[in-house]
């Protein structure tokens, strides 16, 4: 049967009703068989070293790159009452569109000539203000018309105490003038009444030398009176010199506490005048928050307050806009021990919802309906679902992202990693390892 020995028993024996026996030999249907089996284990053997990119797989959703592109609400700064509506779901609006009309619902803002009446009291103040700067002006001249004052009132006060010094002086040498003709007519009287009393002289000429005496001692009575009064003058003059300048120091601080009381009540009145203004500010800038405005040009989403006569509170969201021309992106979240294989700059391939693809994520060059993408952004914390947000915009150098393509569509990524043979890759994904982390490109640079 093996035709090993020499011996064949083909031809001499029926083998026919041997069914197991039939079943070995072989026959011309199983030599193809085995060479089919053959032809498949060698495109196996050749198919395990083709060439496969390695990829991570995530979903995503379609957003905007930039944050201010992205859907947002529009919320009111104040409370108030909706009056009108100028919009509808699904308009396009410009930036600065009024969009609704709100009324106010507190009673401090009811009144409705509130600004012109707080611009009067502005002006009020302000005009407070200006008088009392007046009225310090007034003061501060009235202070240097003080000092002038007291400067020619003090020269006045020196001149006559000068005056009276020298009167003094004057009365003193009159006073000693008087005493020495005094002791001279003391003299002469005693030698008239020696010589009278030895008979030289006459009784006549003896009165009439006490009689001139006598006139020499009331000249010096008088000089020495006069003499006084003028020391009391010298003393009237130091009085009234240090008087003035007393008086002058009470009359300075009189007039600069009236000017520094005139600067408070400036000051009080102008922190007045600009606490006004500042309202009168906030009531004109509140004013125009009762027209609610488009904050970007886009198109009106949805109405999340409807109706007329509805009161909103402050910062309750009003309506949802999404803006126009906003660049694409989609934002994928990738698994932690994923994170260090995706860098800025790596390409993806996306899927999305509503565009049919085939795809083979080992060959992404014979995938068809996939776009192509680039990673832009990469959190450096994770997201509550305990994964890392990666971003990731339209490539330039691919076709672009399909145009009817919206904000919120699902999306699913392909990163692409490193080129490996399969077999490298199969044998990865049975031990559970990681792909490859660096690039063919570092690995070059790695042998050089």
């Amino acid at each position: 049967m093996l035709n090993i020995s020499s011996n064949k028993l083909e031809g001499k024996v029926n083998f026919e009703n041997f069914k197991s026996l039939s079943m070995t030999l072989p026959a011309s249907e199983s030599k193809k068989r085995v060479k089919i089996l053959l032809y498949i284990f060698l495109f196996l053997l050749l198919f395990i070293f083709l060439p496969w990119t390695q990829s991570v797989r995530s979903k995503g959703m379609v957003t905007a790159l930039r944050q201010d592109h992205r859907p947002q609400t529009i919320q009111t700064v104040i409370a108030g009452r909706i009056e009108q509506w100028n919009v509808a779901e699904g308009d396009y609006v410009n930036k600065g569109d009024t969009l609704m009309l709100i009324s106010e619902i507190r009673d401090d803002y009811f009144d409705p000539l509130l600004l012109e009446r707080t611009l009067k009291q502005v002006d009020a103040k302000n005009l407070s203000a200006r008088s009392y700067g007046e009225r310090v002006k007034a003061q501060e001249g009235q202070i240097l018309a003080l000092k002038a004052n007291n400067v020619l009132r003090i020269e006045q006060a020196e001149n006559r105490l000068e005056m009276a010094r020298l009167k003094v002086q004057s009365d003193s040498i009159r006073f000693e003038q008087a005493k020495v003709n005094f002791n001279i007519g003391e003299d002469q009287v005693a030698r008239a009444e020696k010589l009278f009393e030895e008979g030289l002289r006459s009784l006549t000429d003896l009165e009439q030398r006490r009689l001139r005496f006598q006139e020499v001692q009331a000249n010096l009575i008088a000089a020495e009176n006069t003499l006084l009064s003028s020391r009391n003058e010298e003393i009237a003059a130091r009085i009234e010199l240090n008087a003035i300048d007393n008086e002058f120091r009470d009359r300075l601080a009189k007039a600069e506490a009236d000017k520094f009381s005139a600067m408070s009540s400036q000051f009080d009145a102008e922190a007045t005048a600009t606490k006004l203004e500042n309202q009168y500010s906030n009531y004109e800038v509140r004013t125009g928050m009762r027209y609610i405005l488009a904050p970007q040009n886009g198109y009106i989403a949805r109405a999340l307050q409807v109706g007329i006569g509805e009161t909103v509170n402050e910062g309750m969201q009003i309506l949802s806009i999404m803006p126009a021309d906003a660049a694409l992106a989609v934002e994928m979240y990738v698994d932690p021990i994923d994170l260090p294989l995706v860098r800025l700059g790596n390409k993806v391939r996306f899927i999305f919802d509503g565009w049919p693809a085939i795809v083979f994520s080992g060959w992404p060059q014979i995938s068809n309906g996939t776009f192509g993408g680039k990673v832009v952004a990469i959190d450096k914390f994770t997201s509550e679902n305990n994964r890392y947000r990666v971003v990731v915009a339209q490539d330039p150098e691919e076709k672009p992202w399909p145009d009817g393509l919206q904000i919120g569509s699902a999306a699913d990524g392909i990163a692409l990693l490193n080129d490996v043979p399969i077999w490298y890759e199969i044998w990865r994904q049975l031990n559970g390892f990681p792909a490859d982390y660096y690039t063919a490109e570092e690995k070059r640079q790695a042998r050089k």
